[in-house]
């Protein structure tokens, strides 16, 4: 079937067609970019499907987005997408703003039991029994002009993405529906959040091995990191490799030949960055003790496994109650988060990551279960 394909190329062009779907119920939404040495993705297209035709936009020859802008901020138009977090990054970046309300159709497929984390091929193949070509996904959408194969690939995806949206919509019950748009909020809302560069280090490897002394040096390593990838746009570990970090903290080298003996310390850091990051060192390292931060959490030990199974059999008993792919239902770090709490003996405390229906639905009956579990002989 030939896919009716319009290609926008100019502001007017984009503001037209922005006007037009703002009075549609929904639209399909995909991006194809390129990210191999920048921190920050770079758009190569934008895709929209109406259900009905495939529109490609041309992030390279249009340079006012506020109509895209305001079509992604109408909550009277549903944005669909499929497993979107890299899309919402390039969309923010693009248009400074995110689509609400949000529909992923990875995520629905996943209430529907469908399968969890389904890839889009399996998807259309699972619901429209098409079989879409090897993708397109490593080539270069910067290029221009784009090849056919890239052309029909990028249409096809808007055109099936619609679709798919259009079979499963009505499968969906309307609590289902509306915990699937639950779920886009929260993926909309955790990207607005910008991560604080000074926070960054709580989840570097090995912190919780570190003293409160040593925790101040790789607090300002992993915010002076952050905060560099952000600035010059290059990814994390072009400015200091992760594995870097935690011996940097440890050792506090004091002269740039015991810096460039650190483990995995890329000569190019030494060269470029090594005189500052020895003087970085210095004053962390020196920072009195009323302004340490706090010890990291060690990980559970390993006989808090039988806690978390037992935790997460009482959400795929759910998870089965309600259709559902249970791997939805509670995720691992919210319920290792649970246990981390109160572990051993309690009382434990609902994380804030377990919200919204999740909570409602599961969270008594997550703590009677702990509470149960610390009776036990």
């Amino acid at each position: 079937m030939a896919i009716d394909i319009h290609w926008i190329c100019d502001n007017d062009s984009l503001g037209q067609h922005c006007a037009e779907w703002q009075q549609l119920p929904f639209v399909a939404l995909d991006t194809e970019f390129m990210r191999v040495d920048t921190f920050y993705p770079i758009a190569g297209l934008i895709q929209i499907g109406d259900g009905v035709r495939a529109y490609l936009i041309d992030p390279l020859t249009i340079d006012n987005w506020q109509p895209l802008a305001a079509l992604l901020e109408n909550p009277a138009v549903i944005k669909v997408v499929h497993a979107c977090s890299e899309d919402l990054e390039v969309l923010l970046r693009l248009t400074g703003s995110l689509p609400v309300p949000l529909f992923d159709t990875q995520l629905a497929a996943a209430y529907l039991n469908l399968g969890f984390s389904m890839g889009y091929s399996r998807l259309v193949q699972a619901v429209l029994d098409i079989e879409l070509p090897k993708g397109e996904t490593r080539s270069d959408w910067l290029q221009r002009p784009l090849s056919e194969t890239q052309i029909s690939y990028a249409a096809e995806d808007a055109v099936h993405l619609a679709e798919v949206y259009e079979r499963l919509r009505p499968r969906l019950s309307d609590d289902k529906f509306a915990w699937v748009l639950e779920d886009g909020a929260e993926l909309v809302a955790n990207l607005r959040r910008e991560v604080d560069p000074y926070e960054v280090y709580r989840d570097a490897k090995l912190a919780w091995k570190l003293s409160r002394a040593q925790l101040a040096v790789l607090r300002e390593l992993c915010a002076w990191r952050e905060q560099q990838a952000r600035a010059r746009d290059l990814p994390r570990n072009r400015i200091i490799r992760e594995h870097s970090l935690w011996p940097l903290a440890k050792s506090q080298p004091d002269n740039l030949a015991a810096l460039g003996k650190i483990e995995d310390m890329h000569p190019r850091t030494v060269r470029q960055d090594g005189q500052f990051l020895l003087d970085l060192i210095k004053r962390a390292g020196s920072v009195p003790a009323d302004q340490w931060p706090p010890t990291v959490a060690e990980p559970l030990p390993v006989d808090a496994a039988a806690l978390i199974k037992q935790l997460r059999a009482l959400g795929q008993a759910e998870a089965e109650r309600l259709d559902m792919a249970p791997e939805l239902m509670l995720r691992k770090k919210t319920l290792e988060a649970l246990v981390k709490s109160g572990y051993p003996d309690g009382p434990y405390q609902l994380p804030d990551s377990l919200r919204g229906w999740r909570r409602e639905l599961m969270g008594q009956a997550l703590l009677d279960s702990l509470a149960t579990a610390g009776e036990q002989p």
